[in-house]
């Protein structure tokens, strides 16, 4: 996908400073913010993703330092350039030990700040080579369909590699739609026994007086139905690998049989009393507090204590953003490939709000929301309408703050004011618009009216 121009975000307490370096940078082709506070600076830095941050030192408040300590503190590793008319060598090596990028003294020519954010841009372009490379090798290295680069993620795969020679038995642990599944499969892959089987079985997805059956068979005429005998997973899954996914739902009379196998390594059809012996690796995942369980007696303890030799924990994605638009490009490469489209690029608002979305479906969520801006896209990029109404609003920065030094057009101001308070009231009414023109004061039609005029449809 083409690089997106850099976000900066400008801070300083004068507004004239502030408008001649966003006009400056912005035609030199970055893309500016500004803040005329380091509170604002901290506010907007959480909520947005900048490249750079360019700081005055000395504001009321807060000053540049304390900023540039405040956002290390918090996690926000945008590259930061402070400038101070100030300016003397105990002040920037300050700067630079509490890690700042670059210092600037004022007053200044405007070619010194362009010369240092072009510096700093070209090893911004360079880390993310590096982390393009990084991201192309760990796919090679942990399988097609699997995107890892959050230190979280990658902790668990180094932990997986490690267990997938050995034959002990992984338990998965994470919300639903994290990707126990394809854990579970890089396992298998990355172990001894990948020319075997993969079998995997959702255990809450089969009705528990099935379940049995489905796992080590069934002889014929064993029960009601059973005209032909059946082999269960357990055999299919033979010199490979069975999957169990949901093995909290699996029913308490059930795990005994389960665990027995487990131990021997022999199981019996329903219905017979010869022994099979199988030689089986098991993985199993659940979305549940097992423990918990085990309290309220609805699993067993000795099952779980055999399950839990390795335990592997997926993190939400909310916990691990970094992944997000990887995660995109992922998903659009292969669906392009799939449906035959050549979506080649995300806009900077749709990715914003991607960033920002909750993701409580996790992964799988994300899948199915690109997809469907896939199907809906009418040109060669996602764009912020592609997405859903729900992800449109929940990103808190669908439409900007009015900024004063960037326009001095009331109709301007007013149109953007609108939009933003539309955009308040659909949020608090859930999409609903008549409930929303009622906030608003205004009538329905004029709502819809707004709507299609600010192509907020």
């Amino acid at each position: 996908m083409p690089e997106r121009p850099y976000r900066i975000l400008i801070v300083d307490d004068e507004p004239n400073m502030l408008h001649m370096l966003s006009s400056v940078l912005k035609q030199d082709g970055f893309d500016p913010e500004c803040a005329q506070t380091a509170q604002a600076a901290l506010e907007l830095a959480e909520k947005q993703t900048f490249d750079f941050i360019l700081s005055d030192v000395r504001m009321a408040g807060m000053d540049g330092i304390q900023l540039l300590q405040t956002l290390r503190s918090r996690g926000i590793e945008s590259m930061v350039i402070l400038m101070s008319a100030y300016g003397n060598v105990d002040l920037a090596l300050e700067a630079m030990r509490k890690g700042a990028y670059d210092y600037i003294s004022k007053p200044f020519k405007t070619d010194e700040v362009v010369l240092a954010l072009r510096k700093a841009a070209e090893r911004e372009r360079l880390r993310r080579e590096v982390v393009r490379l990084r991201r192309k090798l760990q796919r090679f290295e942990v399988g097609p369909e699997i995107v890892a680069c959050s230190r979280a993620v990658l902790d668990v795969l180094e932990t997986a590699h490690q267990v997938a020679r050995y034959d002990s038995s992984v338990l998965i642990t994470g919300e639903s739609g994290t990707g126990k599944e394809l854990l579970a499969r890089e396992i298998h892959r990355c172990s001894p026994r990948a020319q075997g089987s993969f079998v995997g079985i959702n255990c809450g997805a089969i009705p528990a007086g099935l379940l049995e059956s489905e796992l080590f068979g069934h002889a014929r005429g064993s029960f009601t139905g059973a005209v032909d005998e059946k082999t269960g997973f357990f055999e299919e899954a033979d010199g490979g690998t069975l999957f169990l996914d949901e093995i909290g739902s699996m029913d308490v009379a059930l795990q005994v049989k389960f665990l027995r196998a487990l131990d021997s390594g022999e199981i019996r059809r329903v219905g017979e009393t010869r022994p099979r012996t199988v030689s089986v690796r098991i993985i199993a995942a659940t979305n549940q507090d097992l423990p918990d369980a085990i309290e309220k007696g609805l699993f067993r303890g000795d099952l779980f204590y055999r399950l839990n030799v390795v335990h592997l924990h997926l993190p939400p994605l909310s916990e691990r953003r970094e992944e997000i638009i990887p995660l995109v490009e992922h998903f659009v490469q292969a669906l392009n490939k799939k449906m035959g489209l050549k979506i080649t690029r995300i806009t900077r608002e749709a990715e914003r709000a991607l960033l920002n979305y909750q993701w409580k479906g996790n992964v799988r969520e994300l899948q199915n929301v690109v997809e469907r801006a896939l199907i809906i896209c009418s040109g060669d990029a996602i764009t912020l309408d592609c997405l859903p109404y729900d992800i449109r609003v929940g990103g808190a920065n669908v439409v900007a703050p009015v900024d004063a030094d960037e326009t001095l057009s009331l109709k301007k101001a007013s149109r953007d004011l609108e939009k933003i308070l539309i955009n308040k009231a659909l949020n608090r009414t859930g999409g609903n618009r008549s409930k929303a023109a009622a906030l608003l004061e205004i009538s329905y039609p004029s709502l819809l009216q707004k709507i299609k005029e600010y192509g907020m449809a």
